[in-house]
């Protein structure tokens, strides 16, 4: 049985989008970023990534977290993709080279579309085309990521979807990283084929279960 620790509003998000798309049992432990409480070592703090509780599990202080048959994996990524192989059916890798495909689509999430896209995230956050500072920080972040956008582009104009033909936690991990850049739907519209393709993510049923379930909770 898997637990789950972190929440909605979080990188817990990808496997959180997985176990909707599943659709099994697994147990739920919500955990809060510290920094988003006043204070959050009081004795009536919610759970949260400071409590001792909770850095018995992940020292590091970070979500999510999960532990499934006494494995635990402390990466959102590696999580997704766990629960992908072991329960996701085809939402995994049917061979080798499917997983190997996963793995290498994760990486270049997280190191060549997140980073840039939660600058963009941010600085919308912080004023957007209100401020002068937030303009040229997005400016200067979307020039970073329309390298592999452009790389997306043509992955996705030849397939609907980036493994198999077929919608996988590539897509889940993938999307939920471009996620952070919707705010500035300028640079998204300049890549035709990734707007769709991250239209057809988000138009899943279990995503938008998913999505109502983050915006119920607390900002």
């Amino acid at each position: 049985m898997i637990t789950l620790y972190g929440v909605y509003r979080s990188r817990a998000s990808r496997p959180l989008w997985l176990l909707a798309e599943i659709g099994g049992e697994f147990t739920h432990v919500p955990v809060i970023q510290a920094y988003r409480l006043a204070d959050a070592k009081s004795p009536d703090a919610p759970l949260n990534t400071a409590s001792p509780d909770y850095l018995a599990i992940n020292p590091q202080g970070l979500i999510p977290a999960m532990v499934d048959d006494g494995l635990l994996l402390t990466e959102s990524m590696a999580i997704t993709l766990h629960i992908a192989r072991r329960y996701g059916g085809p939402l995994g890798p049917a061979d080798g080279a499917e997983q190997s495909l996963m793995e290498q689509w994760a990486l270049f999430a997280a190191t060549a579309v997140e980073p840039p896209a939660l600058e963009i995230l941010l600085a919308v956050e912080a004023g957007g085309d209100t401020l002068p500072e937030t303009r040229a920080a997005i400016r200067v972040s979307a020039e970073k990521l329309r390298r592999p956008l452009a790389r997306l582009e043509r992955h996705l104009g030849a397939h609907d979807w980036l493994v198999g033909d077929r919608f996988t936690a590539a897509d889940i991990n993938t999307a939920e990283c471009l996620r952070y850049a919707q705010g500035y739907p300028a640079l998204l519209a300049e890549f035709p084929h990734v707007s769709a393709w991250l239209a057809r993510c988000q138009a899943r049923p279990a995503f938008q279960a998913f999505w109502a379930r983050r915006e119920a909770e607390p900002v």
